[in-house]
This record gives structure tokens, sequence and C-alpha cells, in this order.
């Protein structure tokens, strides 16, 4: 099978991300799509790291590292000053999820709210794995991390960043990873076709060290994550009009996905945690049909 994915490479080989990172993978995706008129904010993260120590970098277009809670605002202000050059430059705030879901979340609901012409990625591996993999509001329910151990594992479920960039009714937003590449790519080129406003991506990226599963199991868990809809593949134009871009058929029991993650070792001592994951991801799924099915009827006046 032949990926439709350009042979561009933006990302030197070689970067100081972990064996199987998937935001690594998913910066490397991205970059293929965007081109090199780019230019990257990389507040605190893995990406800060990955990306190398001055003066080289691992991204082959111009990075501004900055604070933790400033990625998107800081963007915007490198769009406006491209736009002052008469440079119509892309400008990608690149952060996770605690520098999205968390930190960095005024600095983006502000970005969002005046729809500033930036793409915004969030490569969500969900805890804070560069400084040692602490919860996150990103932390699915019954994870371990270090500050959630096996003996009293995260205790709320995660939230729900794309219902939250949705309300805000920017042109674009997604759901994506790089275990379905195609659909990535899909993606990022219907939201760099979006330009002159916001547009928002947010990408399951695998974490192995923080999840306790294999390198060369990466692609695998992510996958699994689709495919048992824990994390399903949609989008979201203006708010309001939702698309399933991807079914799975047939789904795959959630237990397939958890059983692969040594993080979710807490879900084997409490079947409870099991049937109420379950739930979640049958809950969610029917309320995205819901707004599927609602989105193909004709507008009425």
């Amino acid at each position: 099978m032949r990926w439709a994915v350009p042979e561009a490479e933006f990302v030197d080989p070689g970067t100081l991300g972990c064996q199987g990172c998937g935001g690594a993978l998913s910066m490397r995706l991205v970059l293929k799509e965007v081109g090199d008129d780019a230019i990257a904010v990389l507040p605190a993260c893995c990406w800060s790291i990955i990306d190398g120590p001055w003066p080289t970098h691992a991204l082959r277009i111009p990075v501004f590292h900055t604070a933790f809670e400033t990625a998107a605002v800081v963007a915007a202000g490198i769009k406006a000053a491209k736009r002052r050059q008469g440079r119509d430059t892309t400008v990608i705030a690149w952060a996770g999820d605690g520098g999205t879901f968390d930190i960095g979340l005024q600095a983006l609901s502000g970005a969002a709210e005046r729809n500033e012409d930036i793409l915004y990625v969030c490569y969500d591996n969900e805890a804070y794995m560069n400084t040692g993999i602490q919860r996150s509001s990103a932390t699915p329910r019954g994870t371990w991390t270090t500050t959630t151990p096996d003996e009293n594992p995260e205790p709320r479920i995660k939230k729900d960043i794309m219902g939250i960039i949705a309300a805000h009714r920017i042109p674009y937003a997604a759901t994506a990873t790089a275990a379905y590449p195609e659909d990535l790519a899909r993606k990022v080129r219907t939201a760099m076709e979006a330009r002159g406003g916001m547009r928002f991506l947010h990408i399951l990226a695998a974490c192995p060290p923080g999840w306790k599963v294999a390198a060369d199991q990466a692609i695998e868990v992510m996958r699994r994550a689709v495919r048992s809809r824990v994390f399903p593949l949609y989008e979201v134009r203006d708010g309001r009009h939702y698309t399933i871009t991807y079914r799975p058929e047939p789904v795959l029991p959630i237990e397939e996905y958890l059983g692969l993650q040594g993080r979710f070792a807490p879900f084997g001592a409490d079947p409870a945690l099991v049937a109420a994951a379950r739930r979640e991801v049958d809950d969610r799924w029917a309320w995205l049909e819901e707004q599927h099915e609602r989105s193909l009827q004709p507008a009425t006046t």
C-alpha cells in the first residue's frame, strides 16, 4: 500500500525524541503538508527538547521557543508581524496537552475568540510527560501517572477540549493521529485551506514511557484508540457542523486498547473502571453520531 503523503522532509533525523514518540512522528507528518513557508512556536513541552539545543535544531523551519502558557498568543503576534511584512507565512502553535488543556488554555481561548489566523496543534500524550509523567486534565480516568499512582489512579474523566474549542465557533477543528496518516494529512490540508481564521488539530500522540507500552507498539496503540472509539476521528466546521471521518468496523473491544498499556493497570483490579470507560466511549460516540446526522440535514430558514 502506498500512502498519499508527500516525500519532502522538514524534520531532520536523529532527534532527541524517545523511540516510538507519537509527538515526533506527528510533527513530521504535519510539516509534510504545511511546507517550508512556516514558523513553529514551541512552548515548554516534549518538543522544546526534541527540537534540540542551540545553535542547531531538528526542524527545517524557523522555531520560536516561548513560555508554557503563551503558545497561542505568541503565534498570533508572529502572524501579525508577518502580515505587516506582506507575507502569508503559516504560523503553527505546537503544544502538548499540558500547554493546551491546562496552562495554555487562557491564551488558546483568547486566540480562538479573536479568530486569529494561526494553526494550533495539540499533540496529546495525556500527561505532563516531559517533566516526569504527571497527570493533566487530558489524563483519562483510571490512569496511572506519577501523581496518580496505581492505588489512587486518576479519578476524573478527560477534559473535552474539542467541545471547548467548538464553542468558540472557529472555522475548523479536527481530531487525528499518526496511526491514520492519510486522514491526518487531509485534515492538515483542510486546515491550510481555511486560512483567515483559527484552525485547531487535536492529535493523539502515544508516549511509550508514559503509557508503559513498547516503542514498537506506538502505532498499534494509537490505532487501537481509534478502532475502540476511545479516540474518534472527526472534524468540526464553524463549531456546529460535525463529520465523523472514520467508522471502525468491527469496533475493537476497549479491553484490547487498555490491555496494551501498563498505565491502565488499575483497570485490571477494578472491573467497574472498565465498565465506566465503556459507557463513556459509547455515550460520546452516540452524541457524535447525533451531531453528524444533524449536520447532514438541510438548513432551515
